[in-house]
């Protein structure tokens, strides 16, 4: 298919949603969402999957016939598997990954867990690192791996429900898994000593097709009955993906959301240091990319105190002027500032007033700054997500790395680069590159600003 409307399911951490995205020119035509709440258990917190499956069946049904769906393809957040039974229903409820649980048992876990080398996946807190997950929900229930199957990635999960196929995907497993190698492109050592292998899905390119919808699901929702589903991606590569396709190397793509992931293509090569939460991603192509991440739309959040004011320039002029800045880390969790503790250098800016919106604008530009460097960027540096409108943010990040900042405009990058899986020939019919511009010259109190933020940062 080279054209038509692929429906895209979208399951952020924060958000669960449906977009239909015209393949022509990669233009949202329909948007839902709906919160991606936590549900409380038993037997641990968990996604309301069969609040998100109803939500989006009836999406499903009523933008093909409002528009027309060609294709479907599936984009999530990373840090989830799925367990299924031999039925293929849920084995146990899909743990949410902050969940402190898999901390009880950290000590044993770390006796277990390959190396950094190995794996590219640093070391991370509750449930973030997959491995983890497992063995503590194993540990927890003592006949949970007896009735699992099957293991899948998040997005294949829904693959799973639309078309019956089971899959895991390149993207999902390199994303801080500890069950992948993405040097070698196969599962690392973890997973036999875990006694999983015989119970982990393939791993399969994100743009393979699953297959055709079941049949149930197209006298559902009206589709046709051949409608292709393709296997999915992290969301974090889906923003990737179209810029891998549209422009020349060196570049950065920093993918904003509740998560701020910073990834490098074609950048200089570093060593990653992994108590800086730097990682080793996977492509949609199951190529390496050096990534860096921090919880950059939590902390957004937390520090701004659920007001928005737009900042005047003179905002601007008064957070540069005094010195008022916002220091690391207001998730101390995450992070290349991890371990260290939020606090006000200056007179702190009231909540709801422009100057503290300036602050934290530049407070996330600085701390993405410091992963970029980590993670050896070079070329200019595109902005994907909310972060992209905020103008602050992209003005300092631009004077501080001396890079072309481009912000991508539309809601979020992630459902674009979904529904590019379902070109047949990807870069034949790529974006056109982007054209970033010309770095920020910094000002004299921009420059000194920076040089203070940075030895108090790091102080």
């Amino acid at each position: 298919m080279t054209q038509g409307h692929v429906a895209v399911i979208d399951i952020g951490k924060t958000n669960a949603k449906l977009a239909l995205v015209d393949l022509a020119d990669l233009s949202e035509i329909a948007v839902v969402t709906r919160p991606n709440l936590v549900l409380p258990g038993p037997p641990w917190p968990h996604f309301d999957v069969d609040g998100h499956w109803d939500f989006l069946l009836e999406a499903l049904t009523r933008f093909h016939a409002e528009h027309g769906i060609d294709a479907i393809s599936i984009t999530t957040h990373g840090a989830s598997v799925v367990l299924l039974d031999a039925d293929g229903g849920l084995a146990a409820p899909i743990l949410d990954y902050e969940h402190p649980g898999p901390d009880d048992l950290a000590e044993d876990y770390d006796r277990l867990r390959p190396d950094f080398s190995e794996t590219g996946s640093p070391r991370l807190g509750m449930g973030l690192n997959v491995g983890a997950q497992l063995h503590w929900q194993f540990a927890t229930d003592p006949g949970l791996k007896a009735r699992t199957e099957t293991i899948l990635t998040y997005p294949q999960y829904w693959g799973a429900r639309l078309t019956g196929v089971t899959a895991a995907d390149v993207s999902s497993l390199g994303c801080h898994t500890d069950l992948w190698n993405p040097r070698t492109g196969e599962f690392s050592s973890l997973v036999d000593t875990l006694e999983i292998a015989d119970k982990l899905a393939p791993a399969r390119p994100s743009a393979d097709v699953l297959g055709p919808i079941l049949p149930e699901i197209a006298a559902r929702t009206g589709l046709a009955p051949d409608t292709p589903v393709h296997c999915g991606i992290h969301d974090s590569n889906a923003s990737l993906l179209p810029h891998l396709l549209g422009n020349p190397r060196p570049f950065s793509v920093i993918s904003s959301g509740t998560w701020v992931i910073v990834m490098s293509v074609g950048g200089h090569r570093v060593d990653l240091d992994p108590s800086r939460d730097t990682l080793i991603n996977t492509d949609a192509f199951g190529n390496p990319v050096p990534s860096a991440r921090f919880m950059g739309g939590r902390e957004h959040d937390l520090a701004s105190g659920g007001a928005y004011p737009e900042p005047t320039e003179a905002d601007i002029d008064a957070v540069l002027s005094g010195g008022v800045m916002l220091l690391p880390a207001v998730v101390s969790e995450t992070g290349p500032f991890k371990g260290q503790t939020a606090h006000w250098h200056g007179q702190e800016p009231a909540i709801g007033t422009g100057m503290r919106g300036v602050a934290v604008g530049f407070y996330l530009a600085l701390v993405t700054a410091r992963c970029l460097e980590l993670v050896g960027h070079d070329g200019p540096i595109l902005v994907e997500g909310p972060f992209a409108r905020n103008r602050c943010y992209g003005r300092m990040l631009s004077v501080a790395t001396g890079s072309p900042v481009r912000a991508m405009h539309g809601s979020t990058g992630t459902s674009q680069g979904a529904a590019l899986l379902a070109r047949p020939a990807p870069v034949d019919t790529a974006p056109a590159p982007t054209t970033p511009g010309n770095p920020a010259a910094p000002t004299p109190s921009e420059r000194a600003y920076i040089t203070d933020w940075t030895a108090r940062s790091r102080a």
